[in-house]
């Protein structure tokens, strides 16, 4: 009987430890079916904090297209003054690959980085990008150095680029995730922000051009509000499309609501899902995230009680520096957070207002939230230790001066000695 009890309990246990590994699959795949995303690959990033909200084939080699632009908009800036004035060349004319986008450029044109970068990123100037290139780093060839070299400096590992455009090139990838990467530090830059959120621009007229007809629309419908356009998004910011044959249609997001900012790419996507899929991470990330107050900067942490302190101030008010603004999931905003505390409790007078007296850090979700602690007010000695040390001080003094005067005089008693001699 005993035997058999055994037996069946043990079936209990495995059937229940099954049980639960399949629950935690189904929970999983509930989750991520609860976004619609038909790309075959996808990320959704919190801009603040880098955090990873939904990802499918994330890490997966793609053809960018496009969306390679935001690299070259990265090292324009980290080597340019917008002011600076570029010349075409006659290979950023020629060397475009008929049905690729051009800004119609000319042969010796004379163009600010201001303008270049604005027809790059508006309607995706394939030419501007070779433009730029040339200009920074002298040739396509070395710029495509440059550029490798910044995507492994931004922790891109699956990412090689071989041209500043997104010409098709076998050679020429990247992945969902080193895009969000990118991205979240091309919208670092105010020049980018401002920039990809246009919606038309015209080129001005120049040395080699007289008429002012050059004039774009984004590629970007998220940003574009018009009466037609069903693809139009209310929160977006940004940031850029990209299309070829062999990359389909791909679109680097942000958008911002409620003090949130989310970075969603979509790679190797059709037509007509490419912007609703982007909508989808996006609608998924603000209705399930928030940002929650823990702390406000100059608000009271505690009242601690230093030693030797007057009577005039013998609480001292702990306060947070900074505030601290948590990014977590909605579920989770009325959970009790545990702090980690750095403090020194016997804490000794004379303390300055505004000190740092401490740290307070909170561990969420992998990410960690902190803020110096600092003394809300100047914290005085008790007069009667400032009594004592004066008189202690005055003793050590008369001491030094004492010791200073005998040895003079025994000085001069030697020297009459020596004399008399």
């Amino acid at each position: 009987m005993q035997k058999k009890y055994n037996i069946n309990y043990r079936i209990l246990i495995i059937f229940t430890i099954i049980f639960n590994i399949f629950s935690c699959y189904s929970f999983a795949d509930q989750e991520d079916n609860s976004i619609n995303i038909s790309a075959p690959s996808a990320i959704l990033m919190d801009y603040n904090t880098g955090k990873i909200i939904y990802e499918k084939n994330a890490h997966e080699k793609m053809y960018p297209a496009s969306t390679t632009k935001l690299m070259t908009a990265i090292l324009t800036l980290e080597n340019c003054n917008l002011d600076d004035t570029a010349i075409v060349s006659h290979n950023a004319v020629f060397s475009i690959p008929s049905g690729y986008t051009n800004a119609n450029l000319q042969v010796d044109e004379e163009l600010t980085i201001n303008d270049l970068l604005h027809v790059l990123l508006i309607p995706s100037a394939n030419d501007a990008a070779v433009v730029l290139a040339e200009h920074i780093a002298g040739s396509v060839e070395s710029f495509a150095t440059m550029m490798n070299t910044r995507a492994v400096e931004l922790g891109c590992t699956g990412t090689h680029f071989v041209n500043p455009n997104g010409i098709h090139n076998e050679d020429h990838y990247s992945t969902a995730y080193d895009l969000a990467l990118i991205a979240r530090h091309a919208m670092s830059f105010d020049t980018i922000r401002e920039i990809v959120k246009i919606t038309k621009y015209t080129l001005p007229a120049s040395n080699k051009y007289e008429k002012t007809d050059r004039i774009f629309t984004t590629t970007n419908h998220l940003i574009l509000n018009e009466k037609n356009n069903k693809d139009y998004y209310e929160y977006a910011t940004g940031l850029k499309t990209g299309y070829t044959n062999a990359a389909k249609y791909c679109l680097v997001s942000s958008a911002e609501k409620d003090n949130m900012n989310f970075i969603s790419v979509v790679l190797g996507a059709e037509k007509s899902t490419r912007f609703s899929d982007s909508k989808n991470l996006l609608n998924y990330g603000f209705s399930n995230y928030t940002i929650k107050n823990i702390a406000t900067a100059n608000e009271v942490f505690k009242v601690i009680s230093p030693q030797n302190a007057s009577k005039e101030s013998p609480s001292l008010n702990v306060l947070y520096e900074n505030s601290i603004n948590a990014f977590m999931k909605s579920s989770d905003v009325d959970k009790d957070l545990q702090p980690i505390i750095e403090l020194d409790e016997n804490m000794k007078a004379p303390i300055s207002k505004g000190n740092v007296i401490g740290k307070i850090s909170y561990e969420i979700e992998g990410i960690t939230y902190e803020s110096n602690l600092i003394a809300g007010q100047d914290i005085y000695p008790d007069s009667t230790v400032l009594l004592i040390l004066k008189i202690v001080t005055v003793i050590l003094l008369l001491f030094i001066i004492g010791n200073i005067l005998f040895t003079k005089k025994n000085k001069k008693k030697r020297k009459k000695h020596k004399k008399h001699f």
